[in-house]
């Protein structure tokens, strides 16, 4: 599998054949090795222009919910919730990332999750959401769900769609930052099934 890291809150590096970022928040060094930056929504810890472009370089592919668009004009990838594609070779599905009962992240908004069918395994990075009925027919070898609560689904929610999703890794975000705390990880890790590997934030 491809070297995986987590920073603060959800911002997500994979590096592998492609580099590939989501919502990157609180970069301390400028990289500028982007091939793709996928931004789930437009809230300040996931959109922030002072992170993002520390990573961006000359031709870095940016991927955003249609609703974003106005702020790149046409030099984005603009999906809706249901949209396929195909990005430097992989193969992307968007779906949505709202609130069932929470006013953060409206359905109507259209942010997003992703599902990305990398070379040799397939990822799943929910973006702000519930445990909500969309994502339980998502089949994916890593997860990335937010487990902190309060503008998210919390770590009971959040084991319960693991479960049911049935990665082979899971890798909780969205905690011990701005909400959550570092004790959510351990509670999330008891509730998950054994048979699926609990990855910490690397």
């Amino acid at each position: 599998m491809d070297k995986i890291s987590v920073n603060t809150q959800s911002s997500i590096k994979i590096n592998g054949d492609k580099i590939i970022y989501f919502d990157p928040f609180k970069i301390e060094k400028e990289t500028h090795d982007a091939d793709i930056i996928f931004f789930t929504h437009e809230h300040y810890d996931h959109y922030s222009k002072e992170d993002y472009l520390k990573v961006a370089k000359e031709d870095t592919v940016y991927v955003m919910p249609k609703s974003m668009g106005s702020d790149f004009d046409d030099i984005a990838i603009l999906l809706n919730p249901g949209d396929k594609t195909s990005i430097l070779g992989i193969q992307v599905e968007a779906y949505r990332a709202y609130n069932l009962d929470k006013p953060y992240h409206p359905i109507d908004n259209n942010w997003l999750g992703y599902l990305l069918h990398l070379k040799d395994y397939s990822i799943y990075v929910c973006g702000d959401t519930d445990d909500i009925p969309e994502l339980h027919g998502i089949k994916c070898d890593v997860l990335f769900i937010p487990i902190g609560g309060k503008f998210t689904m919390d770590y009971k929610e959040a084991a319960n769609l693991t479960n049911d999703i049935k990665p082979n890794k899971v890798i909780p975000i969205h905690y011990g930052s701005i909400v959550g705390s570092e004790k959510d990880f351990d509670k999330f890790k008891e509730l998950v099934d054994k048979n699926i590997e609990v990855i910490k934030k690397l």
